[in-house]
């Protein structure tokens, strides 16, 4: 039996857990968004019986699989990761429950990762260098809390994320700096860099150019 303070401790990560995923739904309407609000209501509201009955793990993963296909983004989920990994937890409950709602929250994360339709080399990269701390730091509580199943599902997980973003980056253009002697409409700018004016607007989103006429002499371009 699972004394009542270890379950009210677990209780709380997995209710902070719920509330973040409910907000990441508060301008969603439609099937998905109702699903992932019942889905946390029902959580918030038997808890502790969930947690005693041993089933809140399949619980919250409902919640976290419902936040993702409601469109939680990769940022929404990383705070949620962020959030959970400050919360107490002294019980072997409750260090359990948080630590997997922070593989929860890196698994989801992955799973919009590979979602999204790279570009450039650049953006693959700076997601890269963001996800990396993140692994290692749920890794090390994870080693530190010595739940030896989540560690290692973590490590592979990590692996498989890395892997994906290097098959990503490995056949796109890179990032270049450039430099005109003076400021030129992306127009001219365009048919300068890539002999081929129709990609003005590429440039213009890219350096985030106020005014097409008006760009600025230096900027950023896709390599070809």
């Amino acid at each position: 039996m699972i004394p009542t303070h270890d379950v009210r401790e677990a209780a709380d990560i997995a209710v902070l857990a719920a509330d973040m995923l409910l907000a990441t739904s508060n301008e969603q309407k439609g099937r998905s968004a109702s699903d992932l609000r019942r889905a946390c209501g029902d959580l918030k509201a038997n808890v502790e019986v969930y947690i005693v009955e041993n089933v809140i793990g399949d619980k919250l993963f409902n919640c976290f699989e419902e936040a993702r296909l409601t469109g939680a983004t990769m940022d929404e989920f990383n705070r949620i990761r962020e959030a959970i990994l400050t919360a107490a937890s002294v019980s072997l409950v409750a260090r359990l429950i948080k630590q997997g709602c922070v593989c929860f929250s890196l698994q989801q994360l992955s799973l919009v990762l590979i979602t999204i339709k790279f570009t450039s080399r650049d953006d693959v990269d700076r997601v890269r260098r963001d996800l990396h701390p993140a692994f290692d730091q749920a890794e090390e509580a994870a080693a530190d809390d010595m739940v030896l199943v989540i560690y290692r599902t973590l490590v592979t997980l990590h692996a498989a994320v890395t892997f994906h973003l290097y098959e990503t980056a490995r056949p796109l253009p890179q990032m270049l700096d450039f430099q005109f002697a003076a400021a030129r409409p992306t127009l001219v700018q365009s048919q300068r860099l890539y002999f081929d004016a129709g990609r003005a607007d590429e440039l213009r989103q890219e350096n985030k150019v106020v005014h097409p006429a008006f760009a600025p002499r230096q900027g950023r371009a896709l390599a070809f």
